[in-house]
Parts: C-alpha cells; structure tokens; sequence
C-alpha cells in the first residue's frame, strides 16, 4: 500500500499533471492540498477516469483538501474539517482507507511571525493536536499527510540562519510540530534518510528548485503500527521538473501488507 501527499497550488492548473503523475506513480492514496476550487467544481469525473475514487472539501480561490484512492479501495467514514472547531478555512479531510486511518491537512502558513495570521497558526495546531490525539484512540493504524508550513529541524531548510525563528522554522512551530511526534507518531521520511538538503518545497523564484534552495515542509506521521508495516518514504521530484508545477513535490511513503 502506498500513499502520497502533494500540495498542487491549484487543481484547476495542476489537474493534468495529476492525472500523469498517477498514471506513471499509482499509488493507492493520494493526499492534495491547495485546491483552490469551490466543493461544487471539483473534477471527479477525470479522477474517476483515470481509475480513482475520491473524497474533498473544496474552497473557492484558497485552501481545498482531498483525498484520492485507487479503486476498488473505497473510503470510509469520511469527515470534514476539525469536528468542533469553527474554521471558516478548509484544510482537513479524514477518512478510513482500507484500515488506516488518513488524515489530509493543508496547515495554516501563517505569513510571519508578525502577522496576525500566526496566532491562527498555532490556534489551528493546536487544535489539529488534539483531534489526531482523539483519532488515535479509535485508530491504531492512522498517518497523518499534508503540506505542514513547519520545517522541523535546521537541516529541513537551505540555509538555517536565514530562517532562524522565521515563519516555518520558529520555534512555537517546531513545538508544535514535536507536540504530535509526542502522541506517539514519526515522521516517515525520516525513518529511512538522514541526509541534509532534502526538500519538498521550493520558491519559483531565483531558480531556487535548480539550486536546491528549498525546505521539507511535507510530511507523513504515521503510529507505531505503520512503522512496522513501513519500507521507503521519498521525496519524487519529479513533478517539479514539469512546465507549470507546483512550488511543493509528492511525498511517497510505501507499507508493507
């Protein structure tokens, strides 16, 4: 079983790279944030085409979630957003796929530490913290996929004393970050790759993606009970090398049966 998380910066634009990109990686899950297209708009019928079931919470111009499964897998007991919490902003879907428990999240930005859209920021964490913390009562197999807006260490980013206690790297969100590893999750990739200057995010800007001046802001946490069943994660750059990509690149995680 695999699954994968990719922040498409737009649907709309990204959907054809989607459809390749799957045809050529079938994974079984595939977690997309950033679709910035509203609930009623969303391409079911070319994800169904190209051999997908799906499930989204959809916002018109920002955020937008979805979670996408190769069929016959279905997905069940699907919710929408953080139950309880009152968020005007669609970033979390969840569902059951074939025993593990998916959360897909698209993590507030928060601009910078300055802004008055950090204290949402780590609002929104802290009440991510404690649904996965309920959810993992009920599921002993869950991961946790999405794009997080949090590098969690120094070697996450290009060059560390630029982003020192900026927005991504300050340190309430590494807390954060630390905060769920502390329910008992880990982080995939780093299971299997210790190496610096690994990312999964680039700016557009000054060739940073040919530079390889990015960060590794996507992530899949997994519980102890995907650990065992976990044989590779990688960083697919593949889709960033395309005309028009995505600042952000696939995340693959593969479990055994």
């Amino acid at each position: 079983m695999q699954l994968a998380t990719w922040n498409v910066n737009s649907l709309k634009v990204r959907l054809p790279q989607v459809v390749e990109w799957l045809t050529q990686s079938p994974v079984d899950v595939l977690c997309l944030q950033e679709l910035k297209m509203d609930q009623d708009v969303f391409p079911l019928a070319d994800i169904e085409a190209a051999g997908y079931r799906a499930a989204w919470f959809g916002q018109k111009t920002y955020n937008g979630v979805a979670i996408l499964v190769r069929a016959p897998l279905q997905l069940d007991d699907v919710v929408l957003g953080i139950p309880g919490y009152d968020d005007p902003q669609r970033r979390v879907i969840a569902a059951t796929v074939n025993g593990v428990r998916v959360i897909c999240g698209y993590f507030v930005n928060g601009e910078a530490v300055d802004s008055p859209k950090y204290p949402y920021k780590l609002e929104w964490l802290g009440k991510l913290h404690a649904y996965v913390a309920d959810e993992l009562t009920r599921h002993p197999q869950l991961a946790l996929l999405g794009d997080y807006n949090i590098a969690p260490e120094d070697r996450d980013v290009y060059d560390p004393e630029s982003w020192h206690e900026q927005v991504l790297c300050s340190t309430p969100e590494r807390e954060a970050f630390r905060g769920l590893i502390g329910l008992g999750l880990a982080d995939s990739f780093r299971l299997f790759n210790q190496e610096d200057k690994q990312y999964s995010w680039w700016d557009y800007r000054a060739m940073m993606f040919r530079r390889n001046k990015g960060v590794r802001i996507d992530h899949i946490l997994i519980t102890p009970a995907l650990q065992v069943r976990a044989s590779t994660c990688i960083i697919d750059k593949t889709p960033r090398k395309w005309e028009r990509p995505s600042d952000h690149t696939p995340v693959v995680l593969t479990l055994t049966d």
